[in-house]
């Protein structure tokens, strides 16, 4: 377990180290070339080199890869294998409850978020307390016209309940999370959003658009499967399924970490999956490229 006051954010060849315990035998070849990587790190670190950061380049067939929040128990391996590669994604963040810390949101993972905004990343809500949509409920009361909404946060101190949400409620809830964003990158979100679970209704949609936050979901290929048993999903099979059907203009979605998951996703996943659709020709870009979306973020002013 990391302690506060040791790289907690930037990782370091020990992190590497311990995910490689996790790793299988399908894939030592990647914690070789891991463990090399960072010791390299190491090395031009301590001689007071600095290392490149990323550059852009020109992206003719990208994948747009996207990270919700979670426990952030491997944020700091994922951050180390995306500057290694040279590799910019879409964060859709919530305060979740985290392994340590006090919420992925947190003052005690804001120098993690800053300097991801420092890498050319961007960023997105995912509703501040993780609040699921379950239900559109009938429009009653004083604005018949205003859609309402039946409403579960995991997070936050409403976390477990089901709720009444207006429209106006979950706009707010969205940019709760867009401004808390804002707060610890040091740059405005993107008008965009994801609701947990990817679960919405038109009514719901449209009324987050109404208040400027465009849903964005995941192509079919692109759900990487870090939220499926490791039992009936093992590593090397969801690695298999996503080079093989993964194509370009793709939205791919993974996690900082999911608690249900026994054979951790990243570790032994995101390194190969990034090499592999590269080597298919495919790149990498941030939703703020995306076709459908960049003209609404061009118009909704949050960049």
């Amino acid at each position: 377990m990391l302690r506060k006051g040791t790289m907690r954010h930037s990782g370091g060849t020990s992190f590497v180290r311990r995910a490689c315990a996790w790793v299988g035998a399908a894939l030592v070849g990647w914690c070789a070339v891991s463990l090399a990587a960072q010791a390299q790190t190491q090395i031009q670190t301590q001689a007071g080199q600095t290392l490149p950061a990323p550059t852009a380049s020109a992206c003719s067939r990208p994948v747009y890869l996207t990270f919700d929040t979670g426990h952030m128990g491997v944020a700091p391996l994922i951050a180390e294998v995306l500057a290694r590669h040279q590799v910019r994604v879409t964060f859709f963040a919530a305060n979740e409850l985290t392994r340590e810390g006090d919420g992925s949101l947190g003052d005690f993972w804001a120098p993690w978020w800053k300097a991801r905004a420092a890498e050319g990343h961007a960023f997105a809500s995912h509703t501040f307390d993780h609040v699921y949509w379950r239900a559109d409920l009938p429009a009653s009361g004083a604005s018949p016209v205003t859609p309402v909404f039946s409403v579960r946060a995991s997070a936050g101190p409403q976390a477990g309940i089901t709720r009444s949400f207006s429209a106006p409620a979950y706009c707010a809830e969205i940019e709760r999370a867009a401004t808390r964003l804002e707060q610890v990158t040091g740059q405005k979100a993107l008008p965009l959003f994801r609701a947990p679970g990817g679960k919405t209704s038109s009514q719901l949609v449209a009324a987050a658009r109404a208040c400027g936050f465009a849903h964005v979901g995941w192509s079919p290929a692109g759900f990487l499967g870090d939220e499926l048993s490791s039992e009936s999903w093992p590593n090397v099979r969801l690695l298999e399924k996503a080079l093989r059907e993964v194509k370009a203009g793709d939205i791919l979605v993974a996690h900082l970490g999911i608690w249900s998951r026994k054979d951790p996703w990243a570790p032994a996943v995101l390194e190969p999956l990034i090499t592999g659709l590269k080597s298919r020709g495919l790149c990498f870009a941030t939703l703020r490229e995306h076709p459908t979306y960049k003209d609404w973020i061009a118009q909704h002013g949050r960049r």
